[in-house]
């Protein structure tokens, strides 16, 4: 598999008396052991994951370096969002090993940030930067501290001049931007996003994408980011990791993204790329569909692929 390029993490420096007053040291959260600078690496190596009897994802490998934007693409059902909340310390894996920057994932930690499909993961009875401070705040950090991490993520996003106002108040689209600068307050090493853009309109949606882009690029943090969406994994990835049909999903291919940023549509690499990814995937959810009971006609004669000869 083709390594995709690193790119470099910027992290504002805070004088000693602002830094986060906790009672777990720095160096034991997930993520601390990487370089100055940059976001954590993380390794999926021969992971299997079971409920009950269900095999959800079985073997999969992945070596996602610091810093990297890795899509995870696939049918609906296969797994993406499985893997994602293993990696946040959500679901124990059954085979396997999960690390990031070294050290295995045991649980939720604060090195590990996750930005939710819905908007609803936010407090609505908070302003919008006590949710941001949110994190922050219970790993004991003063209120003066609070505030400058909050006012200096939602500076990132854009939205610093709606740090009074409530959720309520918000459009989808600026909700989602005040959960992406909630999980970058806590200075993740690894950032994962489960179809984060899935509810908004294609406009927001695209605004957003282009708007991801930039604070990724600005924060340097290691990004995830699972989606049914081809043109948004090829908008925003350095590799893109396809995932075969369900149950017992694998990794079925890896595609790196060789295309300058930021990216157009029409650009005839990007075009090529789609092209690929749309047979690649096309063909894992024909094969789900025939395993579902899909009727593909008494008279037509169908290959293994799911293809109507």
């Amino acid at each position: 598999m083709t390594e995709a390029t690193e790119t470099g993490r910027r992290k504002a420096d805070r004088p000693e008396t602002d830094r986060l007053d906790t009672d777990r040291p720095e160096a034991d959260r997930l993520g601390a052991g990487s370089a100055p600078g940059r976001g954590a690496a993380v390794s999926v190596d021969g992971v299997g994951i079971r409920f009950g009897s269900f095999q959800a994802v079985r073997n999969i490998s992945l070596d996602i370096a610091a810093g990297e934007f890795l899509c995870l693409l696939g049918p609906s059902g296969c797994g993406k969002s499985t893997l994602l909340s293993a990696m946040a310390g959500f679901v124990t894996v059954d085979e396997g090993d999960l690390k990031v920057g070294g050290a295995p994932i045991t649980g939720p930690d604060p090195g590990l940030g996750m930005v939710f499909q819905s908007s609803e993961a936010l407090f609505d009875w908070m302003t919008v930067r006590q949710n941001v401070a949110f994190g922050p705040r219970m790993r004991g950090a003063t209120r003066a501290a609070q505030t400058k991490l909050a006012d200096e993520y939602l500076g990132l996003v854009g939205l610093r001049h709606c740090a009074d106002r409530f959720p309520g108040q918000l459009s989808g689209g600026m909700r989602q931007r005040v959960q992406i600068a909630r999980v970058l307050a806590n200075e993740p090493g690894v950032v994962l996003m489960d179809e984060p853009f899935g509810a908004l309109d294609a406009q927001t949606r695209q605004v957003m994408q282009e708007e991801t882009d930039r604070i990724w690029r600005a924060s340097g943090c290691t990004v995830v980011f699972v989606t049914h969406d081809i043109d948004e994994a090829i908008l925003l990835a350095d590799r893109i990791a396809v995932m075969t049909a369900g149950p017992a999903a694998s990794v079925k291919s890896v595609y790196p993204v060789d295309l300058a940023r930021p990216r157009e549509e029409a650009d005839p690499a990007a075009t090529e790329l789609r092209r690929a990814l749309r047979a690649d995937i096309g063909e894992e959810v024909r094969k789900a569909l025939l395993d579902q009971g899909l009727d593909q006609g008494l008279d037509q004669d169908v290959d293994p692929k799911g293809n109507v000869r």
